[in-house]
């Protein structure tokens, strides 16, 4: 029983990274290209009926200006039935909402992809205690895992 309580919480370590770098920052590898990582997630998130209101390049834009950036892109989703209650515990959530992840690839050619933890969200916003945050985390580490599955 140890055993199999000890490979679980390897794999659960192996799937999802919590950032120190940024706080508040979930990070997750990708075995896929950025590429592939992004046209993945979006397309869970369209499956589960969410709303994609923009995809930002930001390696695009920075040729735009003569630079150059590694695979950078945000997709920004969501909807109403997730949104409206957590800014009905503080409307100043609505100044993070929709919800982004950011999908990179880093200097080791490791791709990434990351959101904002829901529940550090509600403490930034003095409602720790708001329940649809746990609902909301929960439902981006899902979304997240059913893009990167194999």
């Amino acid at each position: 029983m140890k055993t199999l309580h000890s490979l679980v919480a390897l794999v659960l370590m192996a799937l999802v990274s919590l950032a120190s770098a940024a706080d508040g920052l979930v990070l997750v590898k990708s075995p896929y290209s950025a590429t592939e990582t992004m046209t993945r997630f979006e397309n869970v998130v369209r499956k589960r009926g969410l709303t994609v209101f923009a995809r930002v390049d930001h390696a695009a834009g920075a040729a735009t200006i003569g630079k150059s950036l590694r695979p950078t892109e945000v997709i920004i989703f969501g909807n109403p039935q997730g949104g409206t209650p957590f800014m009905e515990c503080a409307q100043t959530v609505g100044i993070d909402l929709p919800l982004k992840a950011l999908i990179w690839e880093d200097d080791s050619a490791q791709v990434w992809l990351g959101y904002n933890d829901p529940l550090f969200l509600a403490q930034r916003h003095g409602v720790g205690q708001c329940p649809v945050a746990e609902k909301l985390r929960q439902a981006l580490a899902g979304l997240a895992e059913a893009a990167l599955a194999p």
